[in-house]
This record gives structure tokens, C-alpha cells and sequence, in this order.
């Protein structure tokens, strides 16, 4: 299977992502050249470690680094300062300093977590990233968003913080169950909506067991985005964050863990849907769509009476995408094209919510 290589632009911060099966075997031959120092942490997770951390850290040790494997509790309650802590002072007991890198290998919760730590360690040192999910390949591995979650909020703490390059295993999403499968298709779903109708609708023949051209097709996306808005400051790059106002707000007010991160996003989604359908005249039959290939991946795509709408929108009122208070809701007029708009209030989001019961 041939690997595909995408680049993202941004002068002295631009890397590639490899996207392709077998490629955790090659890690440290494709960083020998990124002179990043020779110690190393390999951040993963109680699920991943025991799956693939074997294979990474003899790849490295056979490239001549000295690879040291911190293994968290999975799961989105590891994603918060008090581990980022712990796995600073593992790093600091190791002797690492600012000429060792990070090795993020895992999902979406180690790869924002492990790159956090590696932009604050020693006030920022390299990283890599193993994405080991389909949201962390197509979605959180690029663009150098890091973070942890607060308890008001998800990701309110971070930094950017590029990664130097970004191995995008598809291999290893065969061990993932299918609920954690399909979960990636939401964001899947989302870039379709903002760029790439096309994509959209090639989803009703897609061949679950060759994923690498989507894969880097959603990489391409993300990464051209993010090549044009890096800080997020021009407006560009907040189009990704359609369906994530409400469904971060629905992942906090649920209970982090109740819902994975794209079973939430799948309800924001629909609840961005239906608000474009009111203030950007998306046609009923994009909107059918939308619906029909959220369901085709078993995505939910209704809201339990037992989260409440109030619970809700005092999370999504926390939340980054908020800007002096004001409301910035990205819309969709048509799948392949998204705007940001400030017509949207938070009575509109209070009743796109509540269509979603």
C-alpha cells in the first residue's frame, strides 16, 4: 500500500503527514534527519502501550535513541493538568531536558495531552505524533492544536504547538472497536460539509478496509486550512469547528466519557444543520444527507431528555468560540461550503438543541 505524504505549509513549522499501513516500523528512521536529540518520552495510554508501544520504541532504539514509554490511564479523564504534571516529573526523573522530544502515540486525548507537555516542558520542546485513531489522523494529529481540559470546559487550557512530523498508521485502526471507529467519521462528516461535497457523497461506497486515500484526503483539508490560518485569527480556521459549539457543550454537560468526542460532535452536527437550514438556507435534502451518513456509521443523532438543554448552554458559554461575549456559529449554505456568522443567537442554539430530542 503506497504511502501518501502531505504537506503542511507554515515556513519554518511545516512538517509532513504519512498516511499509510506499516509505517510505526519506520518511525525512527523518519525522524533521524529532524535532528530532534537522542532522549525521548513515548506518552501513551493503558489501551495503545500495551498494542503498539513494543514496536515504536524498538524502531527508535534501532535508530540510536533512547526511547522512555509513560504510559496513562485511557480515556478522556487523563486529559487534564494533574497528569500533564505527572508525566512532566516522569520526564524530569529521566533526565530529559530541552534536547529530548515527545512521542504522542495514541488518539485525540494523548496526542493533545502529550503535546501540551511537550510545549511547556522546558518551556517547549519537539514532538511527533502516532495518531492511533481515525480522529486523531484526520483531525487533532495536525495542526498543532495541545491542550488539557478544565472543569468548566474542554481544551481551555493549551498552546499551539506544531508537531515536527505526524505518522498516520492506518494499520492501527484495525484494533480499534467499532463504536471507536465510527466515532472518527463525525469529523469525517464535518470536513465533507466545509469543503468537500464529493466526499460526502462517496461515503455511500466506501471500502472500510483500504482508509488511506480518505484518510489523506481529510488530512489535505485540514492541512490547507491550517496552512492559511495557523493562530486562528483570520476567521479560516474556526470553519472546522463546525458542529463543535454545540457538541462540546453536550460532551461537558453529559459527563465526559458518556459520549466519545465524535458521538458529541455528531449532535452539533445536526444542530449546526438545522440552524443552517434557518439562517443560511441549506436545502432539506443536503440536511437528509448529512442525517443519512451520520446514521450510516452509527453516529447518535438524538439528544436523551435526561441531558439538559440549560446544562448545555452554560458549557457551550465557556467555550473558546465565544469571542467578547458575542456568538461566532459557523453555518453551512450547502455541503463544500461553510461561513462564519454572527447572526446566530443564543436563543437560536438553545432551540437548534432542543430539535435534536
Amino acid at each position: 500500500m503506497a504511502v501518501r505524504s502531505v504537506a503542511v505549509e507554515l515556513g519554518p513549522r511545516s512538517y509532513q503527514v504519512q498516511v499509510g499501513s506499516g509505517l510505526l516500523a519506520s518511525l525512527g528512521e523518519q525522524i533521524s534527519p529532524l535532528g530532534l536529540g537522542k532522549k525521548c518520552a513515548i506518552v501513551t495510554d493503558s489501551n495503545v502501550g500495551p498494542l503498539y508501544g513494543e514496536i515504536v520504541q524498538s524502531s527508535l532504539k534501532a535508530a540510536g535513541f533512547e526511547p522512555q514509554i509513560i504510559t496513562v490511564p485511557a480515556g478522556e479523564e487523563s486529559k487534564c493538568l494533574p497528569v500533564a504534571s505527572d508525566v512532566c516529573e516522569l520526564m524530569i526523573a529521566h533526565r530529559m531536558d530541552r534536547n529530548s522530544f515527545v512521542v504522542a502515540l495514541g488518539g485525540g486525548v494523548i496526542g493533545d495531552l502529550a503535546g501540551f507537555v511537550a510545549s511547556i516542558y522546558y518551556r517547549g520542546i519537539p514532538f511527533v505524533q502516532i495518531p492511533t485513531t481515525i480522529v486523531s489522523q484526520v483531525d487533532s494529529a495536525v495542526g498543532g492544536k495541545t491542550g488539557v481540559n478544565a472543569v468548566g470546559g474542554k481544551n481551555l487550557i493549551g498552546a499551539f504547538h506544531q508537531p515536527r512530523i505526524v505518522l498516520a498508521d492506518v494499520a492501527t485502526l484495525a484494533s480499534l472497536p467499532i463504536r471507536e471507529l465510527n466515532e472518527g467519521f463525525a469529523e469525517i462528516i464535518k470536513h465533507a460539509i466545509i469543503r468537500d461535497r464529493a466526499m460526502m457523497e462517496s461515503l455511500a461506497s466506501l471500502d472500510i478496509n483500504d482508509l488511506s486515500p480518505l484518510i489523506a484526503r481529510n488530512v489535505e483539508i485540514k492541512a490547507a486550512i491550517v496552512s492559511e490560518d495557523e493562530f486562528e485569527t483570520k476567521g479560516l480556521r474556526a470553519l472546522l469547528n463546525f458542529g463543535h459549539t454545540v457538541g462540546h457543550g453536550i460532551e461537558n454537560a453529559a459527563g465526559y466519557g458518556t459520549y466519545f468526542h465524535g458521538e458529541a460532535i455528531s449532535l452539533g452536527i445536526i444542530a449546526a444543520a438545522h440552524l443552517s437550514m434557518e439562517k443560511a438556507q441549506l436545502p432539506a435534502e443536503d440536511f437528509a444527507m448529512i442525517l443519512r451518513q451520520l446514521e450510516r456509521f452509527k453516529l447518535p443523532t438524538k439528544l436523551p431528555a435526561s441531558i439538559e438543554t440549560e446544562a448545555i448552554m452554560n458549557s457551550l458559554l465557556k467555550d473558546k468560540k465565544f469571542a467578547q461575549g458575542s456568538v461566532r456559529f459557523v453555518l453551512t449554505p450547502r455541503i463544500g461550503e461553510a461561513f462564519v456568522s454572527k447572526e446566530v443567537t443564543l436563543e437560536d442554539i438553545r432551540g437548534a438543541i432542543e430539535k435534536l430530542r
